[in-house]
């Protein structure tokens, strides 16, 4: 069993188990966390860590964020990179989610000019967004329409009129990862996702109405546009069931054909291929390709969002784009490795990219301060948002991506109910939305671990700074 006592203490906020601990470790595993938080961690998520350091072709760590838990495979707060050309590529190391991730709108008004409408708008939204397992819209998209979302992503929404081109440059990697291929992703998973654009799902994916709550870096947040008690809106989902298909129709694969590239791994949840190898470049086209819909996904939200917005306030201004960010995905990068430019195949389960200040993947406007890091709080508690900063490169421009559970959902509705938690939210003057007390409960804040300490590792380790802290007034909840 993997305990604190097998770590070495880099810093107050970086702890390493060495390569030499296990004889199959090919890289050290590290792990962002206090040292309280570490003997706070579950053996199973120390040991997957490690178990990510045995991935062909991984460089220079395996590496873990503060709110990691235990995953299908890889931790979930887990950060691995693979040398290409014959580094694997892991669904496992992506999750099912794939490009679960962070959208935030900006409005104009304060909380005191918004108060008085909340509890209409807070319906307006769930009337607008379809939230819960399996709920879907009305309208079904054709297959022809979800081939071109799933190669198009969010410019060829912008195309046919849905938002501007501020929507495209505000979102990571333009709201479409180019390799994408839609004939690589199942007939099966495209039918999950025909009424799924503009949804929110299940589990923790919500539409929160937030307000700012209080700055740390006054010039960045002017830069983000972002000022005291100003609302904003915070949509936090992903691609739906065709991402969740998607991600197990090329799992069987990997387990399959592993032997064929003489691949052993401890846990056979990490299942890989070699980047290179016809089965990887497979599914990392149609990996792109869910990670597009997700993008679109969320920019449709956003859609319906601003239409409640203006229905209940009677705004005419829009709502505007902050950033757009994703926490499960794997990207082709180049770094510097030991003096030596290589491109890696960086995979972020659970882990927000947090590119530093000159980036030319981050947006004109921000390049001066710094990648806008989305990091949402579990129900009831604070969301952040940060901006990425130079020292991230040491876990390849990579930060936490929320709070991180510590009770399992069966485990919470044990302890609370669903009721017992609106009830302790709206005591906080917290409306929530939500078609199932049972989602409620699964997501009660006690499940999760506290997003304010989890964010100050993050920062107290350089990785990126605190910019603003957002606290929720109205949350629409998946059910």
């Amino acid at each position: 069993m993997v305990t604190k006592r097998g770590f070495n203490k880099i810093s107050d906020w970086l702890w390493e188990i060495p390569k030499d601990f296990r004889s199959d470790m090919r890289v050290p595993a590290r792990i962002y966390v206090s040292e309280k938080m570490l003997e706070e961690t579950e053996a199973d998520a120390l040991r997957q860590v490690i178990n990510v350091a045995t991935l062909p072709g991984i460089v220079k760590y395996s590496l873990a964020m503060p709110d990691l838990h235990t995953g299908y495979g890889f931790v979930i707060g887990g950060v691995a990179a693979t040398k290409l050309p014959d580094g694997v590529i892991s669904p496992g190391g992506i999750g099912y989610d794939q490009n679960c991730g962070v959208r935030l709108l900006k409005s104009r008004q304060t909380e005191e000019e918004i108060r008085p409408h909340l509890e209409k708008l807070a319906t307006e939204i769930q009337k607008e967004v379809p939230s819960g397992l399996g709920r879907g819209r009305k309208v079904k998209l054709s297959i022809r329409q979800i081939d071109q979302i799933l190669e198009e992503g969010v410019p060829g929404l912008v195309k046919q009129g849905y938002g501007n081109k501020d929507d495209i440059e505000n979102c990571e990697s333009g709201g479409r990862l180019e390799q994408a291929d839609a004939s690589m992703v199942s007939e099966r998973a495209k039918n999950r996702g025909r009424n799924q654009v503009g949804t929110l799902g299940s589990g923790n994916h919500f539409v929160e109405v937030q307000k700012v709550e209080e700055i740390f870096d006054q010039e960045t947040a002017d830069a983000f546009g972002l000022f005291k008690d100003q609302v904003v809106v915070m949509a936090h989902t992903g691609s739906r069931g065709l991402g969740h298909q998607n991600c197990t129709d090329y799992l069987r694969v990997a387990v399959n054909v592993m032997p064929k590239y003489n691949i052993r791994l401890p846990d056979r949840e990490l299942a890989c291929v070699p980047f290179n190898s016809p089965e990887g470049q497979r599914f990392f086209k149609a990996m792109s390709a869910a990670a597009n819909f997700a993008w679109a996904n969320r920019h449709m939200i956003a859609f319906y969002v601003e239409k409640a917005w203006k229905s209940t306030l009677g705004q005419k201004e829009d709502l505007e784009l902050l950033y757009d960010v994703a926490h499960n995905i794997a990207k082709v990068e180049e770094y510097e490795v030991d003096g030596q430019k290589m491109k890696l195949c960086v995979h972020r389960k659970g882990a927000t990219r947090a590119f530093p200040p000159g980036n030319p993947e981050i947006p004109e406007k921000y390049r001066k301060v710094g990648q806008p890091v989305l990091i949402p709080g579990s129900m009831g508690t604070a969301s952040y948002v940060l901006a990425g900063e130079e020292k991230s490169k040491e876990a390849w421009h990579t930060v936490c991506h929320g709070a991180g559970r510590i009770m399992s959902r069966r485990e919470a509705k044990r302890r609370i109910s669903g009721h017992e938690v609106v009830k302790q939210l709206g005591q906080k003057g917290i409306i929530v939305k939500c078609w199932s007390p049972r989602g409620i409960a699964e997501e009660a804040p006690m499940a999760y671990k506290d997003v304010d300490k989890v964010v100050q590792v993050v920062h107290n380790a350089g990785l990126s700074k605190k910019v603003v802290k957002l606290v929720p007034l109205a949350v629409i909840k998946g059910e």
